[in-house]
């Protein structure tokens, strides 16, 4: 991980019918809408979060700044 990389985190599946600990998750991320991408910071925490849900978002690019 380079310092000042981010992640981009593309929502590509609906998180109705997922446990409300999912969907905090999603949340969490800044997600509230399908084929929503926002960008994060490339670190350890957030790497962690993303694997919790792998199911329901994808990551489209990682960008060095």
């Amino acid at each position: 991980m380079a310092k000042g990389s981010t992640l981009r985190i593309k929502y590509i599946r609906s998180s109705i019918g997922r446990s409300e600990h999912q969907k905090r998750i999603v949340r969490s991320l800044g997600l509230r809408k399908l084929n929503q991408v926002v960008e994060r910071e490339d670190t350890p925490a957030v790497r962690g979060v993303v694997a919790k849900i792998p199911h329901l978002i994808q990551i489209v690019g990682r960008e060095e700044e």
